[in-house]
């Protein structure tokens, strides 16, 4: 159960250090954060306090009062009022970001998307949201905004003569293939542009609808100029459904890897993230199905928590995993140096201390038994990338 402290003293009795129970938050079925925690550039705080007086209607109440019952007691969630997507077109003024820390493998990504409808609770990228004056928490993924001039900036940004090909990560804060790209379809312009400029680039995903995109990304794979990864936190759907909402399940991204793989297209699979005694448990049973789905690498990130996700990840354990929370924040904890996130380059993505060498030991010993990251494919190639003026001269020529 959540606490917090008594607004004052006062409100405490006497010789007692009891704080005012909260009660946990319901979630939303569909959705994967449980509340719409405040980002931390807000002026005004809010702290929840239960009074005993507001409550979520239950099944047996919804019975009682003769409306349609859920399929089993205690299923509030489906008394929650839907929560609607809503999608805000973006006029971004450049496309492309550039980082230089040490422990990422590019320099270089593009997000054609603000916000994630995927929904996955540990979302390292939820907080960009408070930039926006919104939620980390159910905004993030229910309020969206989709940058529709994406592929015209990045075909400027290729067209400038002083611009040099490197590596492009596409959908690092954002899925690219997010549900919204059905009907938007910017990442497939996206693409179009850099198919046809021959730019190298990297892409990482959830969503099955990448498949959609083969015709593109086969020949560019062909020539080195395309591999992608596809996260896989667990096999087991009832966890993956709650973690994860929105994101395609489990069995259907192993397919995905296996159409991609047939397709030619180096593909791996990222663990991203391992969740102590939720997905952890699993981790060995993941990148089993991946290789045989013809996965040639892994990777392994261990769960992160900066800024809101925090506090957004615990109420979600309080919500889904009540009985083994404590457990899984100690555990969280013991590679962190005690606190719940460490941010420093050299621990944030795989942790400290005896429980993460243990699980460190682990994957690579997986690994290695499976033949995974014995051939290496994270060399694109530069040599191929299609200048302006060349670009132009092709064009010319077409029309002959």
């Amino acid at each position: 159960m959540n606490r917090i402290p008594p607004a004052n003293d006062t409100d405490r009795a006497p010789d007692s250090e009891a704080w005012y129970p909260v009660a946990p938050p319901t979630p939303r079925k569909g959705r994967g954060a449980v509340t719409n925690l405040q980002g931390r550039y807000e002026v005004d705080q809010r702290e929840a306090y239960d009074d005993g007086w507001q409550h979520v209607e239950s099944a047996s109440d919804a019975r009682e009062r003769g409306e349609e019952a859920c399929e089993e007691a205690g299923e509030s969630e489906a008394l929650e009022p839907a929560l609607r997507t809503q999608i805000y077109e973006e006029r971004a003024k450049s496309i492309l970001t550039r980082n230089q820390s040490p422990d990422i493998p590019f320099n270089v990504s593009l997000n054609p998307y603000r916000g994630c409808e995927h929904g996955c609770i540990y979302c390292f990228a939820r907080p960009t949201h408070s930039y926006l004056g919104l939620s980390p928490g159910l905004d993030f993924e229910s309020r969206l905004y989709a940058k529709i001039n994406a592929p015209e900036l990045l075909a400027r940004e290729l067209a400038k003569p002083n611009y040099e090909p490197e590596p492009i990560a596409l959908g690092v804060n954002t899925d690219a293939w997010q549900p919204v790209e059905r009907e938007l379809r910017i990442t497939r312009r996206v693409i179009e542009v850099l198919s046809e400029r021959q730019h190298p680039f990297a892409a990482i995903t959830k969503s099955s609808l990448i498949e959609r995109d083969l015709d593109l990304l086969a020949p560019m794979a062909e020539r080195q100029q395309f591999m992608a990864a596809i996260t896989i936190t667990t096999l087991d759907a009832d966890i993956a459904r709650t973690l994860e909402p929105r994101a395609a399940t489990p069995s259907r991204r192993l397919r995905t890897i296996r159409t991609l793989a047939q397709a030619g297209i180096p593909v791996g699979v990222s663990i991203a993230p391992v969740i102590p005694f939720v997905t952890e448990p699993d981790m060995e049973r993941v990148l089993e199905a991946c290789a045989e789905a013809g996965a040639t690498s892994a990777s392994y990130i261990v769960l992160r928590l900066p800024w809101e996700v925090a506090p957004l990840f615990q109420d979600w354990l309080a919500a889904h995993f009540p009985q083994r929370a404590e457990r899984v924040m100690s555990r969280v904890r013991d590679m962190r140096g005690g606190k719940d996130y460490e941010s420093s380059f050299s621990q944030r993505m795989k942790g400290t201390g005896l429980w993460a060498d243990l699980l460190k030991q682990r994957f690579h010993n997986a690994v290695r038994r499976l033949g995974l990251n014995e051939r290496r494919h994270g060399i694109l190639d530069m040599s191929e990338f299609v200048r302006a003026k060349a670009l132009v001269q092709k064009r010319q020529f077409d029309l002959f």
